[in-house]
């Protein structure tokens, strides 16, 4: 039987800050309905880092200007999609300016910012809503 390849993107899990409280960027896909973070397939000759800058312009309209990305956290998801083994490496970012707008493509429905609990009760597979508790820990502690 020949090995399957792995798939690999990458994206960002994004938060901000309002009145003291970290919200969560989570976005609804328009294929299954899901709701995630910004991510993508790598694209050939591209890193992962390019590819998460690239996934998180196309499809939630946010800069690398717009982001001040911790580069101290990663996260790397391994899961079955589709029958192929994926890899998925998510870095942690905040969005400098919390008012700034996002601005879905067509292959999200719906967006939200929503604090931890929230976002993890929309964040269906249990090891995003790991990914994303564990950036809520760094935040916290890298704060204090």
């Amino acid at each position: 039987m020949a090995a399957k390849n792995i798939v690999v993107a990458a994206g960002f899990i994004i938060f901000r800050r309002q009145q003291q409280k970290i919200e969560f960027l989570v976005m609804k896909h328009k294929y299954g309905g899901h709701w995630g973070t910004p991510k993508g397939h790598v694209d050939p000759g591209e890193s992962e880092f390019q590819t998460a800058l690239r996934e998180t312009e196309e499809e939630a309209g946010l800069t690398k200007d717009s982001l001040n990305i911790l580069k101290n956290f990663e996260s790397v998801l391994h899961y079955e999609a589709r029958g192929n083994p994926k890899k998925v490496v998510y870095w942690l970012s905040e969005l400098k300016d919390p008012n700034s707008p996002v601005t879905l493509s067509h292959e999200h429905t719906d967006y939200k910012w929503l604090p931890l609990e929230e976002a993890c009760r929309l964040l269906q597979f249990a090891d995003m809503q790991k990914a994303v508790k564990e950036a809520h820990d760094f935040i916290t502690k890298s704060a204090s």
